[in-house]
């Protein structure tokens, strides 16, 4: 297949091209430039690769769970992408490409959902494909425990919550709290599956599990925060 792939659900957002396996990839480092750069860069792979979106089989992209400004971001890039070329996409959970990372088979991957919370699921990876074991969820960083087994852990959150979840550390053969989710995976996931993962461009939506953008005054109080 040949497909662009889209990532933007943290702080280093990436875009990919993969064609048949062949991938080229951008990154981005820094919120404030994802917008800007996004564009350009998905410009410059398809023209290093002397195509247009319209030779594109689909447009992937990270659906979350992560920041929600990086969310809406990848969707509505793949959105635009994909309907100007009548093209269908294909939506990848963002902590599934994260796990794709992990050196062992067993991944739990846990990021930064700000406001005191973390979002987490556990994955197998073995030969390149990635099964969901635990669907995404969001949790505060203590009440989160590690299963029983050999467990990779990956993400954000190790280094955002690293006392909070200590306990946890202490449980996992390994962590890379610097991993995050990249274009790359989300394009070899999406590739994974093929056709049957595309679906229409007004059914792609991202994944947010959390609904909520920010905390109350009260709420920032109570922990201690300014109002």
């Amino acid at each position: 297949m040949k497909l662009l792939a889209l990532e933007s659900s943290c702080e280093r957002a990436s875009v990919a091209l993969n064609l048949d396996g062949d991938i080229l990839a951008r990154r981005i480092d820094g919120h404030n430039n994802h917008s800007e750069h996004m564009l350009v860069l998905v410009r410059s792979l398809l023209a290093d690769a002397g195509l247009g979106v319209s030779a594109l089989d689909a447009v992937a992209f990270g659906a979350g769970p992560g920041a929600f400004t990086g969310l809406r971001l990848a969707c509505g890039f793949a959105q635009g992408l994909a309907l100007g070329a009548g093209l269908g996409v294909i939506p990848v959970c963002s902590l599934a490409a994260l796990a794709m990372q992990s050196p062992l088979p067993q991944v739990l991957a846990v990021t930064d959902a700000r406001m005191g919370e973390i979002y987490y699921g556990c994955y197998r990876v073995e030969k390149g494909s990635v099964t969901e074991l635990s669907a995404p969820a969001c949790c505060a960083p203590a009440a989160l425990v590690c299963p029983e087994g050999e467990w990779f852990g990956l993400g954000s959150a190790f280094a955002a919550c690293g006392e909070a979840l200590s306990s946890v550390w202490a449980a996992l053969v390994g962590c890379d709290p610097r991993a995050v989710p990249t274009a790359e995976a989300v394009s070899r996931l999406a590739a994974a599956r093929g056709e049957t993962g595309i679906v229409p461009v007004e059914q792609a939506v991202p994944l947010y599990v959390r609904d909520k953008v920010a905390l109350t005054v009260a709420e920032r109080l109570s922990r201690g925060n300014r109002a």
